[in-house]
Formats: structure tokens, C-alpha cells, sequence
């Protein structure tokens, strides 16, 4: 057990988070059970890190494992769990977790047997925490790490305070809000770079970004997916083949039958395939209203543009890229669907958004146009950067 601590207490002093997630507030600690969960490469392990760093500092009543280590081959969570809280232990932070075997079950045991001890552990974005796991889901609470928002990546830069804001205050005082958010900084300025590098957080990382990400996307491919999904090593390449083809068009109709053809394999393979994609957030899926999976989505997106630009650096169309961030930045707090008639997205069943730098355009009730051109906004438009404020 001594180990770990000397682990916990090396990693907690040296974690390095310069921008406080906005997570940490959304989260209700008092649970004695709660999940994150995320894609790889968004910040999970700095997230558990800094959280035990603010609330316990050297306190060895908190301790951070991470199920990479051998000794969970030989000793079980629950023993282990036992030792803890006969040390006075009382908040467990659980890294890594689909790497332990059974981890659902002996979480419920934990849970159950010492209800002193408040369980909080990491998971990847595939794992269906709640919806295939009838061990957890009436005692686990459920939150989404995503990567850095537009917000969180200017605030990095500029040195700023920015707060969040909800689609309501945005749509309801576009002009006002954008007037005062560049009065201190010019955000279109940092807006490309957030683009093409500011999604995940290792852009901080002294290595070559595109590099890394790609080493990152191949991960989620090999491991998020083929592991966790049980899914045998020789479809790797199938695999990679579909999300190269998907990203060199998207946004984009799929095609099923096309890509069956080309990855040589059925339709409903094709289909699962793309939602594992989804899962592992390296793909979004636009639906029309009242449809989900397993029906066809209406389009195809790459999950964020720092992917696209990884990918296909010399080719990245700025029309699908401004509509990738559009469609990531509102989905992290709402419902999406097709846009009805001509529009590009439908938010909540409610409002109609449409990218569109005619400003000749006016909007009607409950809908809007976003403009990739302006500084601030307008009467009749939203400057995309502004959408990037919503977490």
C-alpha cells in the first residue's frame, strides 16, 4: 500500500493543469459512486489528479491507482478497497478501469460493503457505463470529460477569466456578450489555431501535435474499440480503412452500400462500425428528428476538427471545418438533429441554425445564422466563435 502513496503523492505534486476544467464545478462530489468518462487523450488522468490536488492535497485519506499497475493481476479491487479504508482512507480515485477484469462487479461490492468510501474512476468514452451495465446503473452518476473548449483554449492563451454560457444568453444578447468578450481580446485572432490544435490538451506537450494525435486516434482504434468491443485484430484495418474514407468527405450522406463494397463487408457491419467510431468520439452522427441508431444518420462529422486537420492536413475544407466545431460546440450540452427545410442543425426541436455569411439574411423567430467572417455580432448574425463559450 505504501507504494501507492508515495505514486499518489509524487503525481498529485506534479500535475500540470494551467486551465481549471469547468467539469470540476458540473460534478456533484457527493456521490459515493461516479464515473467519468471520455475519449483518449482529453485529460481523465490530470482531471482525477488535480481534483485530488484541490480537495486533499498531501491528506492520505485520498488516493489515486491506476489499473495499468501488476499488483491487480494478483490482489482484487475489493481487497484492496478493504485496505484502504482500514487506513483511514475515504476517497479512491480508479484510473485505467476497463483494464481490470470484472471492474463493474467489484465497483457494486465496493459500494456496497464500505459505505464510508466514495469511489470516483475514469472510463473510455466506448465503454456503455450505464446502458449494458445493469451492475452500476442504478448507484453510478455519469459525467463526460470533453476536450478543450474554444473558451477554455482562450483563456489558456490570453490569460483570461472567461466564464461559460448557455445557448439561451447567447442567442438573446449575441451583441452585447461579443462587445464585451472583445473588449479585452480579439478571439477570431486564436480561432484558427483552436481549429487545428487546441481540442486536446497535449498540445501543451513539448512533442509534434499532429503526430501525437495520430498515435492517439490509432489508440482509440486499437484498444477503445477492438479491446473493449472484443473485436478480433485482424479487422483492424477494415476499421481504418472506413474512417479514412468517412473523413475524407465528411460531412457527408454515408453511403452504406459504397462503403460495403470498398471495406468488403455487409451493410450492418458497416453500420456498427460507425457507431463504435461514434463511441470512441472520433465520428458524430446527425440524425432527423424522432430517428437514432441503428437507422442510417443523415450525415457523417468528423467528432472535432483537430482530427481533420491530423488527417488530411493540405485538404481541410474550411466550410466542413467550421461546420464540425458548429456541430461539436452545441452538442455538448444539446440535442442535435437535422436543421428542418434549408437550415444546417436543429438544436433541442427548437431552434434552427444555419452557417451563412450573407448578412442580407434575416433571421425569423427561432432562427439563427452563424457567421464565420465577423468579429462580434450582429443584429442578424452570431459569430461562430461565440458557440465555442458553451462549456
Amino acid at each position: 500500500m505504501e507504494s501507492f502513496y508515495k505514486t499518489h503523492k509524487y503525481l498529485v505534486e506534479n500535475v500540470q493543469s494551467p486551465v481549471r476544467r469547468q467539469l470540476m464545478d458540473e460534478i456533484d462530489w457527493n456521490h459515493r459512486l461516479i464515473g467519468i468518462k471520455g475519449s483518449r487523450g482529453v485529460g481523465k488522468t490530470t482531471f482525477l489528479l488535480q481534483y485530488a490536488k484541490e480537495n486533499f492535497g498531501s491528506d492520505r485519506s485520498c488516493l489515486y491507482v491506476n489499473f495499468n499497475n501488476f499488483y491487480f493481476t494478483q490482489h482484487s479491487l475489493v481487497e484492496f478497497a478493504g485496505d484502504f479504508c482500514k487506513q483511514g482512507g475515504k476517497t479512491l480515485l480508479i484510473d485505467q478501469t476497463f483494464k481490470y477484469e470484472n471492474w463493474s462487479k467489484e465497483l457494486r461490492a465496493c459500494f456496497e460493503l464500505y459505505p464510508e468510501l466514495h469511489i470516483i474512476f475514469s472510463g473510455s468514452s466506448v465503454m456503455r457505463l450505464i446502458e449494458d451495465n445493469t451492475d452500476l446503473q442504478d448507484i453510478v452518476a455519469l459525467y463526460n470529460l470533453r476536450g478543450f473548449s474554444f473558451r477554455e483554449f482562450l483563456n489558456l492563451k490570453c490569460g483570461t477569466n472567461f466564464q461559460s454560457l448557455t445557448l439561451k444568453e447567447i442567442i438573446q444578447k449575441p451583441v452585447t456578450i461579443s462587445n464585451e468578450i472583445c473588449a479585452t481580446v480579439q478571439p477570431i485572432d486564436f480561432f484558427q489555431d483552436y481549429l487545428h490544435h487546441g481540442f486536446y490538451p497535449f498540445f501543451l506537450e513539448n512533442r509534434n501535435y499532429s503526430e501525437n494525435l495520430l498515435k492517439t486516434m490509432n489508440m482509440m482504434l486499437e484498444v477503445d474499440i477492438l479491446l473493449i468491443k472484443q473485436i478480433e485484430l485482424k479487422y483492424l484495418s477494415k476499421i481504418r480503412k472506413l474512417l479514412y474514407l468517412i473523413m475524407a468527405d465528411a460531412p457527408s450522406v454515408p453511403n452504406v452500400s459504397q462503403l460495403s463494397i470498398e471495406i468488403e463487408t455487409s451493410r450492418a457491419t458497416i453500420m456498427n462500425y460507425i457507431k463504435y467510431l461514434k463511441d470512441a468520439r472520433l465520428l458524430n452522427l446527425l440524425y432527423a428528428e424522432g430517428e437514432e441508431f441503428p437507422k442510417k444518420p443523415k450525415q457523417l462529422f468528423v467528432q472535432n476538427t483537430n482530427l481533420m486537420h491530423a488527417v488530411y492536413p493540405e485538404k481541410v475544407d474550411s466550410t466542413a471545418e467550421h461546420k464540425t466545431f458548429l456541430y461539436n460546440a452545441l452538442h455538448a450540452k444539446h440535442k442535435i438533429n437535422k436543421g428542418r427545410k434549408n437550415y444546417d442543425f436543429l438544436i433541442d426541436q427548437e431552434y434552427n441554425f444555419k452557417l451563412e455569411n450573407d448578412n442580407t439574411h434575416k433571421p425569423t423567430a427561432k432562427t439563427y445564422y452563424i457567421s464565420t467572417e465577423q468579429h462580434v455580432s450582429s443584429k442578424n448574425h452570431i459569430p461562430l466563435w461565440l458557440l465555442g463559450f458553451l462549456y
